[in-house]
């Protein structure tokens, strides 16, 4: 059994975001909060998504206030990042003295507010925990391995998670399966959207007509060979249906400097990051999606249209086994090609393994249950 932690009456919750993932799974967290006696928060943005179409819309768009902090760190290698994030974080904690640090997902933001919490003896709760690819390379693997091991609870989004968990040896009581986030947002937003109107309108886009590309991760940008696969792929595919990529800064950069951007250019819709309304649009009304993000692969399952996954693995292990997934390693330009085509107009099982959109209330609901006697370690 983990040790027993006491807390006073009235809570203080620290969270730690950074990146456009986070702030769409924070939302439906942070309302709960808001609107729960005796909780608090302080919300801390590291700066990690800069670009104002990938952090500042979403605090209009999904009704969350501005950061109490904004600690305007980006850029540079992980290492340097991440170390940056740690020392700032670490102040605002000391400053704030929370009762409570709260972390999302799988990034160098997650990682660092989770470690500057740990080391103050701040317990921390991560969201999204238990997820696994079992693929070292990728940081975010790394990034998710530590902040679980050193958080206090872990909120899994599916069984496949938790089951992760317990065959590393956590203690059944730090494992608290939920649902996910995401899911609850889905089910808020989704119905907010229609086709044929504003973006879709703007882009020439009709319903179930289209492919969206998303292309982010460095294990396919920061290699040539995966990327110009990718490029042939959507070009090849742009012949018979339109494809509009809305394009990650860090993709445009590296594009740009390639020979093939010319004819990318030219043969797909390749657009700025959108808000977040215009993205679930564009993922609703599409008729599939290719996408190296496994915040969009669910986002595609939650909206029942076909996904390609540009990866050689994905954590979301129960899309593929359902059918709604279909896992393409950007290697060879045809295979890619054709598993988009073999995608197109297909249809998964009927499962339902993200819970039942009650996700962020089952979170907030045991954050306000826990002890409430005085918390002697606290350096509140």
């Amino acid at each position: 059994m983990s040790q027993a932690i006491s807390f006073r009456p009235d809570k203080k919750i620290l969270t730690v975001l950074g990146a456009r993932p986070q702030f769409i799974k924070a939302s439906v967290v942070s309302h709960a909060i808001a609107t729960t006696p005796g909780l608090t928060e302080v919300f801390v943005h590291t700066g990690q998504h800069f670009d104002a179409n990938m952090s500042e819309v979403f605090f209009a768009e999904l009704g969350m206030k501005k950061p109490d902090y904004f600690l305007d760190i980006h850029g540079g290698t992980h290492g340097a990042m991440t170390g940056r994030m740690l020392e700032a974080v670490e102040q605002v904690l000391l400053q704030e003295k929370p009762d409570i640090v709260l972390v999302y997902g799988d990034t160098n933001s997650t990682l660092a507010g989770a470690l500057a919490a740990a080391k103050l003896h701040i317990p921390v709760a991560h969201v999204e925990a238990g997820l696994r690819s079992f693929n070292m390379a990728m940081p975010e693997e790394i990034n998710r391995i530590l902040t679980d091991r050193i958080s206090q609870w872990l909120f899994t989004p599916t069984r496949a998670a938790s089951a992760n968990l317990q065959r590393e040896g956590y203690p059944a009581d730090k494992i608290i399966e939920v649902g996910d986030v995401m899911y609850d947002v889905a089910l808020h937003y989704g119905s907010r959207v229609t086709p044929g109107t504003g973006l879709m309108a703007q882009l020439g886009l009709t319903e179930k007509n289209y492919v969206l590309a998303t292309v982010h991760r460095q294990e396919n940008t920061d290699h040539p060979e995966r990327l110009t696969a990718i490029v042939e792929a959507l070009i090849a595919t742009a012949h018979t249906l339109p494809v509009v990529w809305p394009l990650h800064p860090r993709t445009r950069a590296v594009l740009q400097q390639t020979a093939q951007w010319s004819a990318l250019a030219q043969h797909v819709k390749l657009i700025d990051p959108v808000g977040y309304l215009d993205m679930v649009q564009l993922e609703k009304f599409a008729a599939l999606i290719a996408t190296d993000s496994g915040g969009v692969q669910k986002e595609a399952f939650f909206y029942k249209v076909p996904c390609v996954t540009l990866r050689d693995e994905t954590e979301w292990v129960e899309l593929v086994d359902a059918g709604w997934n279909w896992l393409a390693p950007p290697t060879i330009a045809g295979a890619v090609q054709a598993a988009i085509a073999n995608a197109l107009g297909s249809r998964g099982q009927e499962v339902q393994p993200y819970g039942a959109g009650d996700a962020a209330e089952k979170i907030v609901s045991f954050i306000g249950k826990l002890d409430q006697s005085p918390f002697s370690e606290n350096p509140r």
